[in-house]
């Protein structure tokens, strides 16, 4: 039998998942704990709050340069990506390239953001609402800058 190779890559994996597993058993925890034992239903408007909230979100904290701060310890810079985003990669240092992997990804940090909407709605239904609403509208309102931004570029022309 060979030996595994990459094991190290995957312990760091292993411990991102059993981080998520706590995370989210936190969250379950402190909904018993506030007394709220229904289950939350969420309907197609809420659903799609969370989507595009969590779609903004994660791309604010993965890759705008205003966050860089936040995955300077764990990322090097490789190049600007999208307008006001960074492309990064993860630090090889043991103990920092799974956090750079985590978070300078928009969609392993939107399953993060994801579960934190969830468990947020399930103990603060209004304040997370006016979280994602106010979310959401930032995502139309970029949506809007690229558009005006591409019209104008070819009234221009």
């Amino acid at each position: 039998m060979g030996t595994f190779q990459g094991l190290r890559s995957h312990s760091g994996h292993l411990c991102a998942m059993v981080g998520f597993a706590g995370y989210t058993a936190g969250w379950t925890l402190l909904r018993y704990r506030t007394g709220r034992r229904t289950p939350v239903s969420c309907g197609p408007w809420e659903l799609l709050l969370t989507a595009t909230a969590s779609f903004r979100l994660s791309r604010l904290v993965g890759k705008a340069t205003v966050t860089r701060p936040l995955r300077a310890p764990f990322t090097e810079v490789d190049c600007a990506g999208a307008p006001a985003e960074l492309n990064e990669t993860p630090r090889e240092d043991p103990g920092r390239k799974t956090m750079g992997e985590l978070i300078s990804c928009p969609f392993c940090l939107s399953v993060w953001i994801v579960a934190t909407f969830t468990g947020a709605r399930a103990v603060w239904p209004q304040a997370t609402r006016v979280v994602t609403e106010a979310l959401t509208a930032v995502t139309v309102s970029d949506a809007l800058q690229f558009g005006y931004s591409q019209l104008s570029k070819r009234a221009g022309q």
